[in-house]
């Protein structure tokens, strides 16, 4: 699934389109007081919806620090033409615009947790939310008949946090705090993320493997993945997966080490095959 995020995290946009800035030096939330602001963003959203095969389109909608559209005159004064009075009313207006060009495109928009907590039951019933500052947003959405998705960044599914080990993310079991069963339908599971800022392209990979493995598993198999980490069953089998990532030509890493590092003695088990008995 795609991730356009806006109306933060787009100071990219300047490059191309400085217009849809609040200004060169602050760049972002995008500046709603352009006239080719929406135009652009609905454009993008066409492109991801013509080559996109899933149904849902993340829309991000995290972090809005309002600084750059407090410090703008011409965006002070579109503000007072459209009568709003703070600047959670252009957040508003970004979301809700943005959304409604994904739904005319009959796509399901996704959104960070703030968006959940801004709007709540405002949101389309098609609106999927994600959780990443806590377990309480996704119960939330879930008892509300919210389709939603944890990756709670506390709960070591942030592989950029280079100190989380694989078994961390195994142990976690995100339906731990959901006390209403009936809720449980509406969590779509789960998702591993890693950002840009402790990566670069001769690292990406290996840093995110193996580790990703151990929540794929708990998630495919969460009825049956009942083992802990330090089962044998579970650490010969995620070892065994790190070879075959080997053989096929994917860097990943020793799961004792998110980045470099030999395994360690938990890790002689096994026989990897094609070369690569030495590292497992």
């Amino acid at each position: 699934m795609y991730e356009y995020d806006t109306p933060g995290h787009s100071g990219s946009s300047c490059k191309a389109y400085p217009q849809v800035c609040p200004s060169p030096t602050c760049p972002e939330p995008l500046n709603p007081a352009s006239n080719d602001t929406l135009p652009l963003i609905n454009s993008v959203i066409d492109t991801l919806a013509s080559v996109s095969i899933d149904t849902v389109l993340h829309l991000g909608g995290d972090e809005v620090n309002p600084t750059c559209w407090n410090n703008s005159v011409a965006i002070q004064a579109w503000m007072q033409q459209h009568n709003m009075t703070s600047t959670d009313q252009i957040y508003e207006y970004f979301v809700s615009e943005t959304n409604a060009m994904a739904l005319q495109k009959k796509l399901s928009p996704m959104r960070w947790e703030e968006v959940w907590k801004h709007f709540r039951t405002e949101l389309d019933p098609s609106t999927i939310v994600h959780a990443w500052l806590s377990n309480e947003a996704m119960n939330d959405a879930a008892n509300n008949g919210y389709r939603t998705v944890f990756s709670v960044s506390g709960s070591d599914y942030y592989l950029d946090y280079l100190d989380i080990t694989w078994d961390e993310t195994y142990n976690v079991n995100i339906l731990e705090t959901v006390t209403n069963s009936s809720a449980i339908p509406y969590i779509l599971g789960a998702e591993t993320c890693m950002w840009g800022e402790t990566v670069d392209a001769g690292t990406f990979l290996q840093t995110i493997w193996p580790r990703a493995a151990a929540a794929a598993e708990r998630w495919w198999s969460n009825n049956f993945a009942t083992s802990t980490s330090q089962s044998w069953d579970v650490i010969n089998r995620f070892a065994q997966f790190r070879c075959l990532l080997l053989e096929r030509g994917i860097p990943a890493a020793s799961p004792g080490n998110p980045t470099a590092g030999s395994m360690g003695p938990a890790w002689t088990v096994g026989s990897c095959g094609g070369g690569y008995k030495d590292l497992c």
